[in-house]
């Protein structure tokens, strides 16, 4: 079925490609909907040797992920798998000082011996975890874990405790709503298991995951032939990663003005209060000012607090998701160029038992040894032979293997799109919010002010007057008179 399927998708591909890129550029099509292509051509340069897969590893993985791509069309509502992380706590000892995460499983799942596990995880929990669902789940995008450290925070502190714990509960539902990588094995152990000592004693070494990531990001210079839905993904995800560092990296120095604004507005308002003492005329006008100023100092700090707890993880998560992306989208480049080098050994292969079959082999190195040409040339045809026939096998399993790795990328990128749009208008509006909240409240403050200095401006008006009359006893008394003023000069 599988093949058949591949050969439709290359037919559909070759008759639609030129338009579907055209509609594209135009913008009429919506590139996460392009059907899938994995076509290959035949190229001058052909190379000799090419790795066999492996039969345990590859297998799976090519199995779990056409199960997945199968189970991503069921019913969204339906969720069976229920992860709080919560309770941080902070374990101070001698020699070290960490905090930990409570992880809160409820689940209606036959694969759990229990309806309810309670754990504790230390972050380098989380990070083994998603280093396990990164090398088996390697065709689907895992979500991000938050940044280890923090320049503006102390990683021990109350305050980063808590942003690191909403990320990580953010990082685990996410993982539990996602219809795949939620059934992975190692997911279920970090679930259940009380200590995660020996299963991380169990990882891969550094040495095999540097090797990983040299070949998926050498991958996309020797690809020849991705499909231009693909190439639009890349080019997206590396336009909207920097988009985000710089909403991030302005955002950052937007709080850092406003949280200064609010410090200084901390002290301006005892300035006024202070000034009050010595003018006993104007003790309401300046006390007024300096309540003010008091007022608008606290929306400024709970604008900032809002928008270092809320805003800026948010931000800096898409940041994080982009790279995931990107990692993603690499490893299927590299699942493709095996699939592409594969049918290319297999053409070498075929042109050489086709040069066999008409060559002379009095000539060969066989012939010259004393062995018959014939027996040579059989001989040399048995051995491609095999060999054909084992990259026939080889070249089927890895287009199986691309196709699924497309259409899980395609799916998750279209369930990463949903997400993001819903996470963007939750995240931008929570700021529109935050700060129409702060300049309401400043707009009160302020406007109570001028209410004041409107009720003191009566009497400072009689202030004046008395005290111009004072200045100017004898035209006053010139009216008393009743004497014109120019009597009055002679």
């Amino acid at each position: 079925m599988i093949q058949i399927s591949t050969l439709s998708a290359n037919m559909a591909d070759e008759a639609e490609g030129e338009s579907t890129t055209n509609n594209v550029r135009e913008g009429t099509i919506d590139p996460l909907q392009i059907p899938v292509s994995s076509g290959t051509d035949d190229e001058e340069d052909i190379i000799a040797v090419i790795r066999a897969p492996s039969s345990s590893s590859n297998a799976n993985a090519s199995t779990t992920a056409l199960m997945g791509s199968l189970k991503l069309e069921e019913d969204p509502d339906i969720k069976d798998l229920f992860i709080t992380v919560d309770d941080f706590q902070k374990h101070v000892f001698k020699i070290d000082t960490y905090i930990t995460y409570r992880v809160f499983t409820r689940t209606t799942r036959s694969s759990f011996d229990e309806p309810e596990y309670s754990v504790r995880r230390r972050y380098q929990d989380f990070l083994w975890l998603r280093q396990k669902l990164t090398e088996t789940e390697e065709t689907h995008i895992i979500p991000p874990l938050p940044e280890k450290h923090s320049m503006r925070m102390d990683r021990l502190s109350k305050v980063f405790a808590r942003i690191r714990q909403t990320a990580l509960h953010k990082f685990m539902q996410r993982i539990s709503e996602h219809p795949v990588v939620s059934f992975n094995e190692y997911l279920k152990i970090f679930l259940t298991a009380k200590e995660l000592t020996t299963h991380r004693k169990a990882g891969a070494g550094i040495v095999s995951r540097i090797g990983s990531t040299i070949k998926t990001t050498t991958s996309a210079l020797m690809l020849k032939n991705r499909s231009p839905e693909f190439t639009i993904m890349t080019e997206y995800i590396g336009m909207f990663g920097d988009k985000m560092s710089s909403v991030d990296r302005i955002s950052q120095r937007i709080l850092k003005e406003q949280s200064d604004m609010g410090t200084e507005l901390e002290t301006y308002g005892p300035t006024y209060r202070l000034w009050a003492n010595s003018e006993s005329e104007l003790t309401e006008t300046l006390g007024g000012l300096g309540d003010c100023l008091d007022k608008c100092a606290k929306p400024y700090k709970d604008m900032t607090e809002n928008t270092e707890l809320h805003f800026l993880p948010a931000a800096k998560e898409y940041i994080l998701y982009a790279d995931a992306v990107k990692s993603t989208l690499k490893k299927r480049d590299f699942i493709q160029m095996e699939y592409e080098l594969a049918c290319e050994e297999l053409t070498r292969k075929k042109n050489e038992r086709e040069h066999v079959k008409i060559s002379d082999q009095n000539y060969s190195l066989g012939a010259i040894m004393g062995k018959d040409p014939n027996d040579v040339k059989e001989a040399k045809s048995t051995r491609l032979d095999t060999q054909i026939e084992k990259l026939q096998k080889q070249v089927d399993y890895l287009s199986d293997r691309t196709e699924v790795a497309n259409a899980d990328i395609k799916a998750d990128m279209e369930r990463w799109q949903r997400n993001k749009r819903k996470d963007m208008k939750e995240m931008f509006t929570g700021l529109a919010k935050n700060q129409v909240e702060c300049y309401k409240q400043c707009l009160d403050a302020w406007e109570e002010v001028i209410e004041v200095l409107k009720s003191d401006r009566k009497p400072h008006e009689e202030l004046g007057n008395s005290l111009f009359e004072m200045s100017e006893p004898s035209m006053h008394a010139a009216k008393e008179n009743n004497l014109p003023q120019n009597d009055l000069k002679e």
